[in-house]
């Protein structure tokens, strides 16, 4: 396998950064997701407390009980989902970082195959033979 530049390098740790922070998204994505199934398990009980219903009079401890168990989760919940916002922010800066020093080992790579070229053409133009034994008086 061909040696890579430092420029290949950086750019298959970027992929693999931005792999993480799409994971990282995902999981913000999930947590999210669960937070706003358990915010309508909660308006649903609310709405069991509140009837008038007797059906309903007869569970108020179950519903009552049920709440806080929800509230509890919804408050982990919250928990997660910061520290999910933290992990992506955090993923997010570290490719952003690993991209831009990409581009900067790209470009230095650049100006130098340019200036070894102009250095080539330099050599050809007014460079002198490797042996002056090939030289003849």
């Amino acid at each position: 396998m061909a040696e890579q530049t430092r420029s290949q390098k950086l750019k298959r740790l970027v992929a693999v950064q931005r792999h993480l922070e799409q994971m990282a998204e995902y999981d913000l994505a999930e947590t999210t997701r669960q937070r706003s199934e358990v915010s309508e398990q909660m308006d649903n009980v609310i709405l069991g407390l509140g009837s008038m219903d007797p059906v309903h009079h007869a569970f108020s401890q179950g519903y009552a009980d049920r709440f806080n168990r929800l509230g509890i989760k919804d408050k982990q919940l919250t928990g997660m989902q910061q520290i999910h916002e933290g992990r992506v922010t955090q993923e997010r800066a570290k490719a952003d970082r690993l991209e831009e020093n990409m581009r900067e080992a790209r470009d230095a790579e650049r100006r130098e195959a340019d200036d070894n070229a102009v250095y080539d053409i330099i050599d050809q133009k007014y460079g002198t033979p490797a042996s002056s034994k090939l030289q003849k008086p």
